[in-house]
């Protein structure tokens, strides 16, 4: 079973829309990375499926769950981060860790203390005195406490220091390690790639891509160093899969596409002082998507 599985899911506000027809489906323990600027319909599709705003056309679900009409099963199974974390000012840290435990149905607090202490974060202060970063672990703290098998996080890391987005980022890779399920929506492009098996991209409440992290990046095109020690012989601006290519003496550089085999095989009989081949990386895809025309755009 999925742990989410859309079908057509949209949402309208009025003439606007904030989510055109997604087909998405997340499998149970991964880690999927949902990517898109501000205003891309990140917010409103977490919202949509954890049954905070009625779906205007198609279905989602959750385990096998209806998010509107069984959101009381879903949210029993679901940890959820919003994009803002609200707290009641007067009380600590861990009255709202007791208070929510209880309306959970939570034995005890100790994994939930233990997380905290992870975080760095102290439990005796008052809400309405913290840094955004440490309101920021409060509601992180929330999500994970009961071990949810899925957890829907909306930015985060947004507002904590280099140190606990180590720590968050650890956190949902051991959440991955027990099986559990893991959507995080972000646009902190360096966090995703670290810790996710999959990636969409989305652009103006639509879904562009969706796939597995290492074939997006093996679809991706590569940046091309070369210096020779000699003229070469070869016309490498002439070889199919690149482009781009320039020019400077003995340097040479452009962007391949696809296998290196033919790149190599050209160069076989050329005499070099180096080669580099670099990856693109998930923030040159990103950027190369939303480069790319609106749909019904004319240029």
């Amino acid at each position: 079973m999925n742990a989410i599985e859309t079908a057509g899911l949209g949402k309208r506000y009025g003439r606007s829309v904030g989510l055109h027809p997604l087909d998405l489906e997340v499998k149970a323990g991964e880690i999927y990375g949902f990517l898109g600027p501000n205003g891309a319909g990140k917010t409103t599709t977490l919202r949509t499926l954890l049954g905070f705003l009625r779906p205007t056309s198609g279905t989602a679900r959750v385990f096998g769950r209806d998010v509107w009409r069984e959101r009381g099963a879903v949210h029993a199974r679901v940890g959820y981060l919003p994009g803002e974390v609200h707290l009641n000012r007067d009380l600590t840290g861990g009255d709202l860790l007791d208070r929510t435990a209880r309306l959970r149905g939570l034995p005890d607090t100790a994994s939930a203390r233990e997380i905290a202490g992870r975080l760095d974060l102290d439990l005796t202060r008052r809400l309405g005195t913290l840094s955004k970063g440490n309101r920021q672990k409060v509601g992180l703290l929330l999500a994970l406490m009961h071990r949810p098998d899925l957890l829907l996080l909306d930015e985060p890391t947004d507002g904590l220091d280099p140190l606990a987005q180590d720590t968050v980022l650890a956190l949902l890779r051991e959440a991955r390690a027990q099986g559990r399920t893991v959507f995080l929506s972000s646009h902190a492009l360096g966090e995703v790639e670290r810790v996710a098996d999959r990636v969409g991209i989305i652009r103006q409440g639509r879904l562009i891509r969706s796939e597995r992290l290492a074939d997006l990046r093996a679809s991706l095109p590569q940046r091309l160093q070369v210096r020779f020690r000699s003229p070469p012989r070869v016309d490498l601006a002439a070889l199919p899969g690149l482009s781009e290519p320039s020019a400077n003496g003995l340097d040479f550089s452009g962007i391949w596409r696809g296998s290196p085999d033919a790149l190599i095989r050209a160069l076989a009989g050329e005499t070099l002082a180096s080669l580099t081949l670099r990856e693109s990386t998930l923030e040159e895809a990103f950027l190369g998507e939303y480069r790319q025309p609106e749909p019904g755009h004319v240029a």
